[in-house]
């Protein structure tokens, strides 16, 4: 037996032949991938209409991992997970930055109405999450509901944005430990002469994601307990934050409440939503929670309404010590409290955003190496990716896999350049989860008639379409009502549609997004508006990107994928057979 556990490892390490990366028929020989090259448009067709089933994620995909993840977490480690990866990169990084350019004092609204979207949001990853308990998150749930394809996009976007999120926080967390140092600006980074926004190297940064990274690849529990401190340390901050900002207060730092109009409240909700972002993590732990129907709803909606008021109360206080003129964009609170005569506040407070800082990548870590997992259990990225280590029950290949990533990015990007690429990504992605929620309440395969069917994508096409049609219409008419007299109408009765005429096919087991359609009809509206208050640069960057994604799906995701199904479903059918001919052949 410890022979067999001695080689399992060895094997684990020594993986490098072709087959452990390209196993797939497709990429055999050059012949064969000239052929699947050919069958491109079919193949594509074939993937587009495909649908994995519930079973398929729970039980089939995992086995391709060959170890399992260890069921080790409760509803108590959820919660904190939910504190560490959420509260730190936002709050203490974004909030000043949109209040001093975008929002003024009104910055609290902006967490106000970005806050009810993600709570949106969080409905419908908690469904998923207590229904297919596995470690793909959004990618496995979407895979599901809205096919290959579909998933494909979203999981692009999903690398994306644990990529980009990732090395944002990392480079903030070397701006803290400067003004912690009481050092000047960008004085612990590498000044170069390329490009501005990529000419400030950052090693430090890397260095936080390897060590983040190193402590999340050896234990998922150990990881949990280091979580639970650091988290707590960061509550108390918090909490003198609040306190101590109201206790400072000025008034008159609240006029003008919105400097920059309206358009600028939602402009910094499209960014500030980076702060909630951190919470799918959560949903990936799915598959080592003990209690997936108890724990994940205590965990993720406790945590997630907690830290919505804690957001606003933070913006808050830091509205009322400074002039949001004066706001410094980069490290906030701590300039805030030296500004009231706090100095010695500017070090706690920069301890503290380090501290929340580092759970932000110790839980980024975790989760998004789990993400990839799954990922590479569907042979979108090569299957190497998908083991888990047989004695940490992590997945380590994943994990390198972002961090090697992330930390590039990390070293050359500036702040700026990385949020509001990152928002467009999570944005999408949640927009995506309500669809996927909708379809699966109100379509069953094999019984759903196709007149529903129809009648389903009629209004699901009207829901998305009047969305984007208010967006517009407030990103060229801010200050315009006409245009919301027809689109805000037509998602209504979109919605009231899928209310009355098709009757709900599926009920969860457990735990349900209560007022279903409306809560995730009104979901795909706040995100796409969200989406429609950033600039065109980040639909840029953002259209480049998934440009990117769809070459490599062309030339590589789509075949590795098709082959896969195509074999798991010649299994099938040789079972089939087996069972068949096995009992006649009994007497």
């Amino acid at each position: 037996m410890g022979d067999h556990i001695v080689q399992q490892q060895r094997s684990y390490w020594w993986r490098w032949s072709k087959q452990d990366f390209l196993p797939e028929e497709s990429f055999q020989s050059l012949s064969n991938y000239r052929t699947a090259l050919s069958q491109t448009w079919f193949r594509f067709m074939d993937r587009l209409q495909s649908r994995s089933f519930d079973e398929n994620e729970i039980g089939e995909l995992r086995k391709r991992s060959e170890n399992e993840m260890k069921r080790c977490l409760t509803w108590w480690d959820l919660t904190w997970f939910g504190f560490g990866a959420v509260i730190g990169a936002g709050i203490f990084v974004l909030t000043g930055q949109e209040a001093n350019k975008h929002a003024g004092p009104a910055i609290v609204l902006s967490y106000v109405a970005s806050g009810v979207s993600a709570m949106l949001s969080v409905f419908c990853y908690t469904e998923f999450a207590v229904e297919i308990p596995v470690a793909g998150g959004s990618f496995a749930y979407l895979r599901i509901e809205l096919g290959d394809f579909a998933a494909f996009i979203t999981a692009g976007n999903i690398l994306l944005e644990s990529i980009v999120g990732t090395a944002a926080v990392a480079r903030a967390w070397t701006s803290y430990l400067t003004s912690l140092l009481d050092r000047p600006d960008n004085s612990l980074r590498i000044h170069t002469n390329l490009k501005d926004g990529f000419n400030l190297l950052d090693p430090i940064a890397v260095g936080v994601l390897t060590i983040a990274a190193t402590i999340a690849m050896i234990s998922t529990r150990k990881t949990s307990y280091l979580n639970w401190i650091a988290s707590a340390v960061n509550t108390v901050v918090i909490l003198f934050v609040i306190i101590a900002g109201f206790v400072h207060a000025d008034k008159s730092n609240l006029t003008p409440f919105v400097p920059f109009g309206v358009k600028g409240v939602f402009q910094a909700a499209a960014i500030v939503y980076f702060a909630y972002g951190g919470f799918d993590n959560i949903a990936t732990m799915a598959e080592e929670t003990k209690n997936p129907s108890k724990d994940i709803p205590l965990g993720l909606l406790g945590s997630m309404s907690v830290i919505t008021v804690i957001y606003c109360l933070m913006a808050l206080s830091l509205s009322m010590m400074q002039k949001y003129t004066d706001i410094n964009p980069d490290a906030a609170y701590s300039v805030a409290f030296e500004s009231v005569g706090m100095k010695w506040a500017k070090y706690l407070v920069a301890l503290g955003a380090l501290k929340g800082m580092t759970t932000v990548l110790l839980v980024g870590a975790l989760g998004q190496g789990r993400y990839i997992t799954h990922i590479a259990r569907a042979h979108m990225i090569p299957p190497w990716f998908a083991l888990v280590h047989p004695k940490t029950g992590t997945p380590i290949n994943a994990t390198l896999l972002i961090t090697v990533a992330s930390g590039s990015v990390a070293f050359f990007s500036s702040l700026d350049v990385l949020a509001s690429l990152l928002s467009v990504s999570t944005l999408f992605v949640f927009m995506m989860m309500a669809v996927a929620l909708l379809v699966r309440r109100y379509y069953a395969r094999g019984v759903t008639p196709r007149s529903h069917q129809l009648k389903l994508f009629i209004l699901l096409i009207t829901i998305i379409a009047s969305s984007m049609a208010t967006s517009a219409y407030w990103g060229l008419y801010p200050n315009g009502w006409v245009g919301y007299v027809v689109t805000v109408p037509i998602w209504f009765l979109g919605t009231l549609g899928i209310s009355l005429l098709l009757p709900m096919q599926r009920k969860p087991n457990v735990w349900g997004v209560p007022l279903v359609p409306w809560l995730p009809s009104l979901s795909i509206a706040t995100n796409v508006f969200l989406m429609g208050s950033l600039g065109p640069e980040a639909f840029e960057r953002f259209g480049i990107c998934t440009l990117v994604m769809l070459i490599y799906y062309v030339f590589f995701g789509l075949h590795a994928t098709y082959d896969m199904a195509h074999q798991d479903d010649k299994l099938m059918t040789q079972k089939q057979i087996n069972e068949e001919t096995t009992p006649s052949a009994g007497p």
